[in-house]
């Protein structure tokens, strides 16, 4: 915007507004003041033809709900805007006559002829997916259109399926389907969680210090149908999110309000059946809310029944107090028992001991359950600034049996183990966000704060039998974990380019008592890291975005190895980099390519299943990403992630320097139909190569591919369908482990390759109601 400055200097004239006196012009003065207010006024109108003015508007769809993350450009001047929570956006240099386009995946591209200076009011179509009303936006979280297209053609029925939804993400379940996945990214075997930071709706799902395993995440309190979007990043570069952030993120939304209402049953081989019902009980223009119900049962193809069962309880609520204050609660309700055959030796089954789906110990098994309350609340200061404020509780129990090494180490009784812990979780997180504009120069910055107090009484892990007898105690105390961070977060538009500088702080207060030592003790520990970020992105054209993101992140360690370790090397950090590309070649094809480097200091890592501390050196990783979107027909769509990484320990000597389980090579692709006549499927293939097991490489665990199928039709209200898993019969191990063990009739002990077998041949039938 250009300003024009006059100045006057009228002897005759001035103007007193103490006294509220005037001494008026002569009338040459008039004459010439007129001569100078028309210069003024052409001047002022010719400023606001030739560059425009300010506009403000709001994007919603028919149902007049507020879009979130639309793209509006300018097609005359290039000029661009995305809509805020409460979609509205504010564009510069616009004219009467100006045409405006706006696009969101999900919806039909929408071209508008500026008719009025005045508020816009801009309402988007729902429909399938079009790849060539993509535009690549100029946004750090330009990567999120992926995982919209995804859940737009992928059915999503379990928690494992919406993980899936996450380009690159590998799952694994070894535990009945009650224990929380076993997850690989970008070179690591994350375990359970350990190095990737999991949130739904910002509510924490990683648990510090758990009883089975550092940054444990069990998603199962999710029902997959109330998840509206996925917000991931990979990598170390995002200053909101603070542990576990080393291989990246993921946050699920769920949705605000439904469409309509739905009755879901469903029934397959394995004694398996499922039961949803999701309800709308408030639908007005500013408030909304539903309820969600979910029960699972299933026997699995194991010889020894899994009697798995699984409870969702859910409801949520969002309103307006007043056009600035948005509200929003959500409750939830998760319980969850099972039986395991647990992990078995190759050993066993080449000697015919046992099948694949037999068991050397089927008493495992265990129970979980998980309370949460999360209250948002948003206040819209003006159209430039709002601030998000959460405040949430939960409380969670687990118990755990398991026996990985059988007879090892009690050749009379078995080496059962025990976890157990209830745990309560206190949190809040507020954060300001502010956007501003110039003439050269617009952008945003955000500055937030947040704090989590972990209480989990009874940690325990101990030596059990049958799971009705404890023999021992090896680890048993409370502990109390408080994370408190700080960040800003700052983005400055220049021409196509964005250039992201981000700071963030965290600081951690670790406590444990333990209770098997005679005299009372708390055991105490503090440290504090903190994490820079800078990200620079391109955007040539809304067919281009170029990128570089660097920073650094770091996971925390479990409370007990911090105050065994001292303090020492108990936030090992985490630097990474990313340079890559996102690119639409064609009208119908979107592509991501990026190369990616990632350092990690040294660690020590408490092995929950064993109880002891375990140090590891450094490592590296490096490697390429690939995800490809193809639209060659309107009903067809091809998707393909290809991820390459190599991963190595930096301190060990070549040949020894293996990290156990981390992937060199995953796939996952499909082919899906979404055609107008109702009918839907798809045909989808994921594989994961060879990889070490041990730090030698000496026993490998073998890669996989995998074949799943689904088909469907949708009539009237009516929804059928069929899902087939191991579509081929392949078999294939879903999780595997080196573990040293001993069976019952063995005078040694044998370390090799145990298993979990993956699902044979499965088919299961759905049938949904919606009104």
């Amino acid at each position: 915007m250009i300003r024009l400055i006059l100045s006057w200097n009228f002897n005759s004239f001035y103007i007193t507004q103490g006294a509220h006196r005037m001494q008026y012009l002569t009338s040459k003065q008039k004459d010439k003041m007129k001569i100078k207010l028309s210069i003024l006024f052409v001047l002022t109108l010719s400023n606001t033809f030739l560059f425009g003015q300010n506009i403000e508007g709001i994007i919603t769809d028919k149902k007049e709900i507020p879009i979130t993350g639309a793209y509006i450009f300018h097609l005359g001047n290039d000029e661009h805007s995305h809509s805020n929570e409460k979609g509205i956006f504010l564009l510069k240099g616009v004219n009467v006559g100006d045409s405006l386009q706006v696009t969101h995946v999900g919806y039909e591209k929408r071209t508008v002829v500026v008719q009025t200076l005045e508020k816009l009011s801009i309402q988007l179509s729902e429909e399938t997916v079009s790849l060539d009303e993509i535009v690549i936006t100029p946004r750090l979280d330009a990567l999120n259109l992926f995982t919209e297209i995804d859940l737009k053609i992928h059915p999503v029925n379990s928690s494992q399926e919406i993980l899936r939804q996450v380009p690159g993400l590998f799952i694994g379940q070894h535990a009945g389907g009650g224990k929380s996945e076993q997850m690989f990214l970008r070179g690591f075997d994350i375990d359970h969680g350990t190095d990737i930071n999991i949130s739904v709706d910002g509510l924490p799902v990683n648990m510090v210090s758990h009883a089975h395993g550092q940054g444990y995440s069990d998603l199962h309190f999710v029902i997959p149908e109330t998840i509206d979007k996925i917000d991931f990043g990979k990598g170390t570069y995002y200053a909101d999110k603070g542990n576990f952030t080393t291989a990246g993120f993921v946050n699920f939304e769920t949705k605000k309000r439904l469409e309509n209402s739905l009755i879901k049953m469903e029934a397959g081989q394995f004694n398996s059946q499922r039961l949803l019902g999701i309800f709308d009980v408030l639908k007005q223009s500013k408030n909304s809310a539903y309820l969600a119900a979910e029960y699972i049962t299933t026997d699995g193809a194991f010889e020894s029944p899994q009697n798995f069962n699984r409870i969702n309880l859910m409801g949520k609520y969002t309103g307006y107090i007043n056009n600035n204050d948005e509200l929003s609660i959500l409750t939830s309700y998760f319980t969850s028992g099972w039986d395991a055959s647990g992990q078995i030796p190759q050993r066993a089954v080449d000697d015919g001991s046992i099948t694949r789906f037999g068991s050397i110990d089927d008493t495992e098994g265990g129970n979980t359950s998980r309370t949460n309350i999360l209250i948002d609340y948003n206040k819209f200061i003006d159209k430039n600034s709002f601030i998000k404020n959460s405040v949430y509780y939960s409380n969670y129990d687990f118990e755990l049996y398991s026996n990985f090494t059988f007879f090892l180490d009690d050749p009379i009784n078995g080496d059962q183990i025990k976890q157990k812990e209830n745990r309560s979780i206190f949190g809040i997180n507020s954060e300001y966000n502010k956007t501003f504009s110039s003439s050269r120069i617009s952008g945003n910055w955000q500055a937030g704060i947040s704090l989590r107090n972990d209480l989990s009484l009874d940690n325990e892990l101990s030596h059990t039998a049958n799971r009705l007898e404890t023999l021992s105690y090896t680890q048993l105390g409370d502990i109390n974990e408080s994370n408190f961070g700080a960040y800003v977060n700052s983005t400055f538009n220049i021409g196509n380019w964005i250039i992201n500088p981000a700071f963030r702080l965290d600081y951690f207060k670790f406590n444990y008592y333990d209770k098997l030592v005679e005299t009372y003790e708390t055991l105490s520990e503090t440290k504090s890291i903190v994490s820079p970020k800078l990200n620079v992105l391109y955007n040539p054209t809304d067919e281009l975005q170029l990128y570089l993101k660097t920073g650094k992140g770091f996971h925390s360690n479990d409370t007990r190895v911090v105050v065994a370790q001292g303090g020492e090397e108990i936030l090992p950090a985490a630097y990474s980099a990313d340079l890559g590309f996102i690119w639409k070649p064609l009208t119908k094809m979107v592509i991501n390519v990026a190369y990616w480097n990632l350092y990690l200091e040294q660690e020590f890592v408490y092995v929950g299943d064993a109880g002891i501390v375990e140090p590891s050196g450094k490592t590296k990783r490096q490697g390429l990403d690939l995800s490809l979107r193809y639209q060659p027909l309107d009903w067809l769509i091809w998707d393909i992630d290809a991820n390459y990484s190599h991963a190595r320990s930096v301190d060990d000597p070549e040949g020894h320097d293996y990290i156990p389980l981390a992937p060199d090579f995953t796939l996952a692709s499909g082919l899906n139909v979404i055609h107008p006549s109702g009918i839907y499927g798809g045909v989808n293939v994921r594989h994961i190569n060879d990889r070490p097991a041990n730090e030698d490489n000496s026993i490998v665990a073998a890669g996989y591919t995998v074949v799943d199928m689904n088909v469907g039709y949708q009539w009237d209200n009516f929804d059928f369908g069929i899902q087939i898993q191991n579509l081929m019969d392949t078999k294939w191990n879903e999780t595997q482990f080196a573990t040293e063990s001993r069976l019952q009739y063995e005078t040694t002990s044998v370390e090799e390759i145990h298993f979990t077998p993956g699902t044979p041949f499965f088919i299961k039938g759905s049938v949904a109601f919606k009104f």
